[in-house]
């Protein structure tokens, strides 16, 4: 038995032996290891990648708006208000004028003139002095839509035809209030418009639109000019160019066309427009006043720039616009300002 016991004995040494070196050597090789390893490289988490923005779309600036009547910026297109104001020399100076996009010269009785203006882009608060209508004013008026029209009377036929007119708005004198009499003045040529009331009268008037006029940069060709005349049986006008103001400065029977503002009236564009004038069906004082008509086609001077050009008008649809086309068939280009359409026969315009 003893034999045995140290026989265990004997084995057990050997086991624990065994593992004491299996433990050194382990310790040894963990030793090791922590002395003579390279550290393990840190790994940092890569940023995440910057989005890239997304581009913001361009947006196009809005187009500026200009009127269709003179090619100037407006802020908004307003209300047409066409006043027939008179042009005797008792009637001078006119208040208001000025401010007119557009200003008709019309044959009338006598030989005689009168304006036709059509404001929308500018409204002055006084506008006269008013006079009465022709028959040929309805015609124009057509291509302005349903304007507004201030008048203060007419052949007593006419009358009745332009008050039943449901093209216009009608502003007579007699029916609206707005108009009132200046005494410094001798009557008939003293009646004038508060242009706030009237147009609070004109509540259904169209807004400004095309009525066919093209506005930019001169035309090749043109004839230079300083001065234009146009002459009718008993009144005269002459336009000269001014290059310092940009505009042709308007004379009246040989006289500067003076204004109560104190400005002279002029234009950056100017039509002579050759029309057929023959005989209105409405009398006044006995006879037949000249008609001049807008409608047909015929032929222009075109004044802009200190030029003159030869150009053609058409005008096919009453209710549509006025076309003004070179010789060679281009659309003849307006200087943007306001402009002066001088309604006459097929007489030609003298220059100098």
């Amino acid at each position: 038995m003893a034999d045995v016991a140290g026989m265990n004995w004997t084995r057990k040494k050997i086991v624990l032996s065994a593992a004491g070196a299996i433990a050194g050597v382990a310790a040894a090789v963990g030793i090791g290891l922590a002395i003579g390893s390279t550290p393990a490289p840190v790994f940092k988490a890569a940023p995440p990648p910057t989005p890239t923005p997304t581009p913001t779309p361009t947006r196009k600036a809005p187009a500026q708006l200009r009127s269709p009547f003179t090619g100037e910026p407006v802020k908004s297109l307003q209300r047409v208000l066409a006043v027939k104001i008179d042009n005797i020399v008792y009637a001078r100076p006119q208040t208001g004028i000025t401010d007119a996009d557009i200003v008709y010269v019309l044959p009338v009785e006598g030989g005689l003139t009168r304006f036709l203006a059509i404001f929308s882009s500018h409204i002055p608060p006084v506008i006269g002095p008013v006079r009465s209508a022709r028959s040929d004013d309805l015609e124009l008026l057509r291509q302005f839509g349903r304007p507004a029209f201030a008048w203060s009377g007419a052949q007593p036929r006419l009358t009745g035809v332009i008050e039943h007119d449901r093209r216009i708005v009608d502003l007579y004198a007699g029916l609206v209030g707005g108009y009132y009499r200046n005494y410094n003045r001798i009557a008939p040529y003293n009646l004038y418009a508060n242009t706030r009331t009237l147009l609070a009268e004109a509540k259904g008037a169209s807004k400004a639109h095309g009525i066919g006029f093209r506005f930019g940069s001169p035309n090749p060709g043109g004839r230079r000019t300083s001065s234009v005349s146009v002459s009718y049986p008993a009144a005269s006008y002459r336009f000269t160019w001014s290059a310092k103001q940009g505009r042709w400065l308007v004379w009246i029977d040989g006289a500067r066309a003076a204004t109560t503002e104190h400005r002279q009236m002029s234009a950056a564009t100017v039509v002579i427009q050759h029309t057929l004038v023959r005989t209105s069906n409405y009398k006044e004082y006995g006879r037949r006043p000249p008609f001049a008509s807008t409608f047909g086609h015929g032929t222009a001077t075109v004044l802009r720039n200190g030029k003159a050009y030869q150009v053609r008008w058409s005008r096919r649809r009453m209710a549509g616009g006025t076309t003004f086309t070179t010789m060679s068939g281009q659309p003849m280009n307006f200087a943007p300002g306001p402009v002066w359409i001088v309604l006459t026969g097929n007489r030609r315009a003298e220059s100098g």
